[in-house]
C-alpha cells in the first residue's frame, strides 16, 4: 500500500458524473456549514478522489490535476480558482482547517519554492493571493470557534442583539492563528503553498515528519522569502528540522521522542486554543 502524502492532496469525483459546473460564491461556500459525511463513505470518496488526481501521474505530481482542470472538482475540494491559482482542501490535512494554494504559472510550477520565490515579481502576485486565502481561512476558523472565544464574545452578542449595532466589534485576530508557506523540502512536485490553522489538531498527524514540517523551520514563512543566500533552511537536511524533538506549538514544552504524549497535549492545547 502507497504510504499518505506528507502534503495535501484533495479529491473529486468522476467529472463525467458530474453536471456541468455552476457560477458560485466559493467565499460563502467555504464559510457556510458542511453536511457530515458517515466516515466510511468520507473515506471512500477520498480514496476515490485520490485516485482520480493522481491519474496516470507519479503520486508526487498529484496537484497537478487541480491546476489543469480545476472546474471539473466540486467546491469540497476546490474552493476557488482563476487563472492564475488555484485552492484546494488538503486531503490529508495536519491542523483542523488546511488549504493549498496552487499556483498555475506553467515556468514557475515545477519550480523548488526557495527558488520560485527569489523572483520578487512572483512572489509579490503570490503574497497577493495568499492575502485573500488567509482572510478567508480566518473567516473559516471565527464560524468554527467564534462561539467559544472569549475575544470574540463581545462580537456574537453585537451579532445577536436587537437591534443590530451599526459596527461589529473586531474581535479575535483569527488571521494571526493561520500559518502561510512552504515546505523547505515539498514532497509534491507542483509549487504549493500550505495556509493552515496553527492548532495541529487533526488525525491525519501521525507521526515526527508531519509535525516537526510544520513546527521547526522546515516551515518557511511566506513573509520571510526570498531568503538570503546563506539562510540555513536553503539546506534543512544539514540542519535536521525533521529529527528535531518535539516542542509543543503554543506553550513550548519539549517531550523529546514522545509521539503520543505529545498527541495527547496537542488535544488539551486545541480545546485551550478555542477558548482564547
Amino acid at each position: 500500500m502507497m504510504e499518505e502524502p506528507a502534503d495535501a492532496r484533495t479529491a473529486s469525483s468522476d467529472p463525467q458524473t458530474q453536471t456541468q459546473p455552476v457560477e458560485r460564491d466559493a467565499f460563502a461556500e467555504l464559510l457556510s456549514p458542511k453536511t457530515k459525511q458517515p466516515k466510511q463513505e468520507s473515506k471512500s470518496l477520498s480514496n476515490d478522489i485520490l485516485r482520480k488526481a493522481r491519474g496516470a501521474f507519479h503520486p508526487r505530481d498529484g496537484l497537478g490535476a487541480y491546476i489543469a482542470k480545476p472546474e471539473t472538482y466540486p467546491p469540497s475540494v476546490v474552493v476557488y480558482h482563476n487563472d492564475d491559482f488555484v485552492v484546494v482542501h488538503d486531503m490529508f490535512p495536519k491542523a483542523s482547517l488546511h488549504l493549498l494554494l496552487l499556483p498555475r504559472d506553467p515556468e514557475k510550477t515545477f519550480v523548488h519554492p526557495v527558488e520560485a520565490f527569489d523572483d520578487e515579481e512572483f512572489l509579490g502576485k503570490v503574497r497577493g493571493e495568499a492575502m485573500k486565502v488567509r482572510a478567508l481561512a480566518a473567516g473559516e476558523l471565527r464560524r468554527r470557534y467564534g462561539k467559544y472565544s472569549a475575544q470574540d464574545r463581545e462580537r456574537q452578542d453585537a451579532l445577536d442583539a436587537e437591534p443590530a449595532p451599526e459596527a461589529l466589534p473586531v474581535g479575535r485576530r483569527w488571521e494571526d492563528d493561520i500559518m502561510c508557506g512552504i515546505h523547505a523540502h515539498p514532497s509534491m512536485n507542483h509549487l504549493h503553498v500550505h495556509v493552515i490553522s496553527v492548532d495541529r489538531h487533526s488525525d491525519r498527524l501521525k507521526h515526527r515528519k508531519h509535525y516537526n514540517s510544520f513546527s521547526t523551520p522546515f516551515f518557511v514563512d511566506l513573509d520571510d522569502f526570498p531568503l538570503a543566500r546563506d539562510d540555513p533552511r536553503r539546506d534543512p537536511d544539514r540542519q535536521g528540522y525533521l529529527r528535531k524533538n518535539f516542542i509543543c506549538w503554543r506553550c513550548g514544552r519539549d517531550f523529546g521522542n514522545q509521539f503520543t504524549s505529545l498527541k495527547k497535549h496537542l488535544e488539551e492545547e486545541f480545546d485551550e486554543w478555542k477558548l482564547l
